[in-house]
């Protein structure tokens, strides 16, 4: 009686043990199938967007066939020079000659007669352009001063750090004009490059004791050297 209980049990715990390992290695060959190495490298490549590897195009997942767009539009987005850039500022800021960036001296000049210089030097670290002509008031006038149209030079002026430029004034023709007066004091606006209107910061000078101009005063457009702008 005592070995007829005992083999039942030995037959059961042999025959568990037996199932247990069927079952792990079932467990075994289930896992090894479950994922070819195929498979793998889609799935690493669909993981890192910017990669142009085995990965795009061939996962079997959404998120990997639609990395390879995402990529190819941000690369396409890198390139372009607008990107993050608000249409006309480099700088940010206008490249004219303003009086935000610029000294301005007004000298009498004995030659020729009745002439002023007007000269602006740029003071910044950035180049700026003398667009067309200063836009001239003498004290409280209505209206700005004539430019003399004959001096357009072929190109404008353009100032690297602490370079100047020049601008003759003539006040008064020789055969006199009305409304002849003495000024005190001269302001100077700048213009933009479109050529309407001024832009940035203007600059006013006191202007030499005596100071004579009539209806004929006129300026020229800015030019390079002193001497361009006092043959009008």
């Amino acid at each position: 009686m005592f070995h007829t209980r005992i083999r039942p049990r030995t037959a059961v715990a042999a025959t568990v043990a037996a199932l247990a390992a069927l079952s792990l290695s079932a467990c075994d060959g289930s896992s090894t199938d479950a994922r070819s190495p195929g498979q793998a490298v889609a799935e690493g490549a669909t993981a890192r967007p910017g990669d142009n590897g085995t990965g795009t195009g061939t996962g079997s997942n959404d998120s990997g066939s639609d990395s390879a767009p995402s990529a190819a539009k941000n690369s396409a987005l890198a390139k372009s020079p607008a990107v993050g850039k608000a249409p006309g500022k480099a700088s940010g800021a206008s490249d004219a000659c303003t009086g935000d960036n610029v000294t301005a001296v007004i000298t009498k000049v004995p030659r020729p007669l009745n002439h002023m210089l007007l000269t602006i030097t740029n003071k910044s670290s950035r180049t700026c352009n003398a667009y067309y002509a200063p836009s001239l008031r003498f004290d409280n006038d209505q209206s700005a001063t004539q430019v003399n149209q004959d001096s357009k030079p072929q190109a404008v002026a353009t100032l690297a750090p602490g370079r100047s430029a020049y601008a003759g004034i003539l006040l008064s023709s020789a055969a006199g004009g009305d409304h002849g007066r003495t000024a005190r004091k001269l302001t100077v606006y700048f213009t933009p490059r479109s050529g309407s209107g001024s832009t940035g910061a203007p600059v006013t000078l006191t202007l030499p004791t005596g100071t004579y101009k009539d209806d004929n005063a006129s300026v020229t457009y800015w030019q390079d050297t002193a001497a361009d702008a006092l043959q009008f």
